[in-house]
């Protein structure tokens, strides 16, 4: 014979039993309901308390996404460099301020301290860091540190008394505009100190260190170049600040001074705004004209 018992009743304190559901009934319940808690906190805190339930995986996931996107820089359009968009991205005297002029024909000017022949014999290594430092000294004279353009390319230039300021932009091969980059990456260890014999006899010491700059384009070099000799009997020195930077396959360079000397700062001008307009052609906008400091 069966005997019919009565239930136990609850434990003081205990929480009457709800009535009973279907299955995952209740848990379905409860995600929406912690998930909204996370949502509301707003904080790691929260978001950490709350990614046991099972609701909140998928959550991280959908975020995930999310946040890479708004993190992730937005690519940058690159439009190709045509001859208009090269004369754009040129420099004015407003971006190197102070008193300098533009000059009519820049492309004529050469400097007779730069003629020469390099002497050899001063090199421990023979003839292949002379050949070197004469590649230094013929680009400087004829204005192809980077070697030849492969496309269209734009030059201007600068005057304020005995101080010349030429600056150059240019497409360039990659592959040309790379190996150009490391040859002149190298020069101030290969070619700090040698000699150049003119056509008349006369010897003229060049110095080669390597100078920083503005942090801007894919790779930069930076070099100070001094050539002291005679002319016209008279010793003179000349002072070179020069600037090679690379922003995709185009570049451009500065070469600034003069018998008076080179001023860094006027040469951190021109590499600062020269980036800044090639970026913005290279985006396919025109420059804005730089304001005016000079009254």
């Amino acid at each position: 014979m069966k005997t019919h018992r009565s239930p136990l009743p609850p434990a003081p304190g205990s929480p009457s039993p709800g009535p009973a559901l279907p299955g995952g009934a209740r848990a379905g319940r409860t995600a929406p309901r912690l998930l909204a808690a996370c949502v509301a906190a707003g904080t790691l805190l929260a978001t950490a308390a709350c990614s046991g339930d099972q609701g909140a995986p998928a959550a991280r996931e959908t975020a995930a996404p999310a946040r890479q996107a708004q993190n992730s820089p937005s690519p940058s359009p690159s439009a190709t460099l045509t001859e208009k968009s090269a004369r754009e991205a040129l420099i004015t005297e407003a971006d190197i301020e102070e008193q300098w002029s533009k000059a009519k024909d820049p492309q004529s000017w050469r400097d007779s301290l730069l003629l020469g022949q390099v002497d050899a014999a001063e090199f421990l290594t023979g003839k292949s860091d002379a050949k070197e430092c004469q590649r230094l000294v013929d680009a400087l004279y004829d204005d192809t540190l980077l070697g030849e353009t492969s496309g269209p390319s734009a030059l201007a230039g600068f005057q304020q008394g005995e101080q010349r300021l030429l600056y150059q932009v240019g497409a360039y091969d990659s592959t040309d505009l790379e190996k150009s980059m490391k040859w002149l990456g190298t020069l101030h260890e290969s070619c700090d100190t040698f000699t150049l014999t003119g056509e008349g006899g006369g010897r003229r010491s060049v110095e080669v260190v390597e100078a920083s700059l503005p942090k801007v384009g894919e790779a930069r070099q930076g070099l100070s170049v001094r050539v002291k000799g005679d002319s016209d009997g008279q010793p003179v020195t000349l002072n070179l600040d020069i600037a090679a930077v690379r922003m995709g396959t185009d570049a451009f360079t500065v070469m600034n001074g003069g018998v008076d000397g080179a001023d860094p700062s006027t040469t951190k001008n021109a590499v600062q705004q020269g980036a800044h307009r090639l970026q913005e052609v290279q985006a396919g906008r025109t420059p804005a004209p730089t304001p005016s400091t000079i009254e």
